[in-house]
């Protein structure tokens, strides 16, 4: 049974959009339109729900529906050094600068349910930086942040971590990283002791910190240009002099406003420095 027109279904989904910043303070008004759109649809479909007013009422009544639809309608797509060229490069080309500071404050932006976040914490600990580092690892989504802090990953998915980690230059047996049980996979929670977990929505919330590295990799291809900017805008004010920012490798900062203030340390695996 089709919901709606095209056109009809996108007006509801803009009201909606309107009333969920209203009412939760979440703000996708500057999204992609048509990963909202379907992503919203799909939702629907899954739950069973023919029309907006059988989406709204559990929506605005139910915080755990509302949390399971936020889980849905937010990308939390990730994997373990995932792109293994970035890993490498970080690993070569900014963590030995960044060990010249006495202490070093990263941010996971966007952290999903944290296999970067720890697939970070594992190059650190490997070149000596891990004790003098505190990462902010912050999403929009407080369910995957809970996941993030528990690190248990589905232990089918490791052959693909394991192959990743030592193609972004792993040092260590990779199994000496984590604990298998009931199918999944527990990491060392000592990975993740100097880690602050934190919601964040870039869409609306300001710097919250200085920050000598912040990774924001895959995030800013599900956000209109507007919002693109904003978010960069945000980097910036938060990064500081000389520090480093990772985007995903969709991403870039050609044509942004903050562009002629960075150089590319590695183009094609989007890192880039500050000027000082």
């Amino acid at each position: 049974m089709k919901l709606s027109s095209d056109a009809q279904f996108e007006q509801e989904v803009e009201v909606l959009i309107g009333e969920i910043k209203q009412h939760y303070g979440y703000d996708f008004s500057g999204y992609a339109r048509a990963s909202v759109y379907r992503r919203v649809k799909r939702f629907m479909g899954q739950k069973g729900l023919e029309n907006m007013q059988q989406l709204r009422e559990p929506l605005f009544s139910d915080s755990f529906f509302f949390e399971v639809f936020l889980q849905d309608v937010t990308v939390n797509v990730t994997e373990m050094f995932r792109d293994p060229s970035f890993f490498l490069s970080l690993r070569q080309n900014v963590l030995p600068l960044l060990s010249t500071y006495p202490y070093i404050k990263i941010w996971d932006a966007g952290c999903s349910t944290g296999e970067e976040l720890f697939s970070l914490a594992i190059l650190l600990q490997e070149e000596g930086l891990l004790n003098r580092t505190k990462i902010y690892a912050t999403d929009i989504n407080q369910k995957v942040l809970r996941q993030a802090k528990e690190g248990i990953f589905p232990v089918s998915r490791i052959p693909a971590y394991t192959a990743a980690y030592y193609a972004a230059g792993g040092k260590q047996e990779f199994s000496g990283y984590y604990r298998s049980n009931y199918g999944n996979a527990k990491f060392n929670s000592e990975l993740v002791r100097n880690v602050v977990f934190y919601p964040h929505n870039l869409a609306t919330d300001s710097s919250f910190n200085e920050f000598h590295l912040i990774l924001c990799r895959n995030v800013l291809i599900y956000f209109g240009r507007e919002l693109q900017e904003r978010v960069l805008n945000l980097f910036d004010e938060s990064l500081v002099s000389l520090g480093y920012l990772g985007l995903g490798k969709k991403e870039t900062l050609a044509m942004s406003g903050i562009s002629p203030y960075y150089n590319a340390v590695d183009k094609t695996n989007r890192i880039y420095r500050k000027l000082n």
